[in-house]
């Protein structure tokens, strides 16, 4: 561990291969359990740091889904050190990285029904949780998706003054 930011450990700062990503989730697991998220990684890209956090949420999903701590998850969750782009805010295909979900979006698709649906708009999801974690309100979150080839990591992106928050709630690998 690096440091503490709040009440939520820093475990490290740095690129990470996905043999060091699967130790850093092991790392954390066990103390996902009645936290709204935990701090795994935190990164710098461009000069602005970013959070990379977990939730109990995503484990269990995952668990179910037989994909926690697979290569598909590791190589999502490891792009989310592309950043956030403010000039590359949507998807375009074959790009990685940390992109904007938007409710405009037609036909609405399953990452859609995930964040929204079952998630932000839904009471007693844990969306709170994680507000009241980060002292914001739920308007200020944008729910965004980490894309990789496989699979992709739903969550919710806080962009504060000097630092960004990603905590990751859910997955998504239909194609």
């Amino acid at each position: 561990m690096i440091g503490r930011l709040g009440r939520f450990a820093i475990l490290q700062e740095n690129e990470v291969t996905l043999t060091e990503m699967k130790s850093l989730v092991e790392a954390v697991e066990t103390g996902l359990k009645g936290e709204p998220f935990v701090v795994m990684h935190r990164f710098t890209r461009n000069g602005r740091p970013l959070n990379l956090a977990l939730t109990e949420r995503l484990k269990h999903s995952a668990k179910k889904g037989r994909v926690w701590k697979s290569p598909p998850f590791l190589t999502a969750m490891k792009n989310a050190e592309y950043g956030f782009d403010d000039r590359r805010v949507r998807s375009q295909g074959g790009s990685d990285g940390i992109f904007l979900l938007d409710r405009s979006f037609r036909p609405e698709n399953e990452m859609m029904r995930k964040i929204f649906g079952r998630y932000l708009d839904k009471l007693g999801s844990g969306i709170e949780d994680i507000t009241n974690a980060l002292g914001v309100d739920a308007t200020e979150l944008l729910a965004v998706r980490v894309v990789s080839h496989h699979m992709r990591l739903l969550g919710v992106l806080h962009r504060a003054a000097s630092e960004d928050w990603l905590v990751l709630v859910d997955y998504d690998d239909t194609k």
